[in-house]
């Protein structure tokens, strides 16, 4: 479809003039090589993928004072007192419980390959067609065909950095066991004779820890994510057009140094002799591309985008 529209293109170049002109000698006409115009636009790619991950929830504990019967009422007389007995009892403090650790997942840094500019092809002059002009070789407007050579522009890809989980998260259970708090009680041995005397029980009060909720692990899904990656796309250009040009009866050796000279002085050293040889084709073909005008031939646009006046 791209070739069909540049020869279309070209065949309505040709209601543009003649080759050459009486009135401007110096003129003549030849195709041009149009440069490819690109738009930056961009998309989402993926950075990480999306995962799960294991989260431990651990047990809730509140401490509240409990009273702890030590002593037990009793009766005591006045004559003969009782007789008691020291037991010691083993009184749960903390119950037995599970803990779980966390080990964390591993991870791995990748780089990968991603497109950034899709390959396409473009069109440049052939050399044969290259610096030389339609009055001087005899070749026809719209002939597309004769002056084009297809080029294939490789893909461009950008290298971009992942990570990966080698190894998941894990978790590992153990048991913590209970604790216990030793009390001495006194137990009734011998009840007091005579005369009874009631003694009340003695009562401790003591810290311990109730389980509020248990541990717990949830799975949670961790979505992916994405970042924003720039590509260049060729919107238009690489194409050919006829324009004005240079006549080769004009370019005198003279003009040729005041080329070559304003073309060292743009950055795109040549040797000044006076002949537009390969050297000073390839210097001007940069030019030209550096400042947006058309490739390969001596336009006027060029010459004055060089500030050379040929007289």
């Amino acid at each position: 479809m791209k070739i069909k529209l540049m020869i279309m293109t070209a065949a309505a170049l040709l209601t543009l003039g003649p080759a050459w002109s009486e009135d401007a000698p110096q003129r003549c006409r030849a195709p041009v090589l149009i440069l490819e115009t690109f738009e930056t636009v961009t998309e989402q790619v993926l950075d990480q993928e999306e995962r799960t991950e294991i989260r431990y929830s651990p047990a809730k504990y509140k401490t509240v004072q409990e009273k702890v019967r030590v002593r037990e009422a009793a009766i005591e007389y006045q004559i003969v007192p009782a007789v008691y007995e020291s037991v010691t009892e083993q009184v749960l403090v903390r119950p037995e419980r599970t803990e779980t650790h966390i080990i964390p997942a591993e991870y791995e840094t990748y780089t990968e390959q991603v497109l950034v500019r899709q390959a396409y092809t473009t069109w440049k002059l052939k050399d044969e067609v290259v610096g030389r002009s339609v009055a001087a070789d005899g070749l026809a407007e719209g002939s597309v065909g004769e002056v084009l050579t297809p080029v294939d522009v490789p893909a461009e890809y950008k290298t971009v950095t992942r990570t990966r989980v080698v190894t998941p998260e894990q978790s590992e259970t153990r048991i913590v066991a209970a604790e216990y708090r030793t009390l001495v009680k006194q137990l009734l041995v011998e009840p007091a004779r005579i005369e009874p005397i009631e003694v009340p029980a003695e009562y401790e009060t003591i810290q311990v820890e109730r389980l509020v909720s248990p541990a717990r692990e949830e799975i949670v899904v961790i979505p992916a994510t994405y970042r924003t990656v720039e590509k260049r796309v060729v919107t238009g250009g690489g194409t050919a057009e006829w324009r004005d040009v240079l006549c080769d009866a004009a370019l005198t050796p003279r003009a040729m140094k005041d080329l070559q000279s304003s073309l060292t002085e743009a950055g795109f050293a040549v040797e000044e002799d006076g002949v537009f040889g390969p050297a000073t084709r390839t210097a001007l073909e940069g030019f030209q591309r550096e400042q947006g005008l058309g490739v390969g031939q001596l336009t006027f646009e060029t010459l004055q985008a060089l500030g050379v006046i040929i007289d």
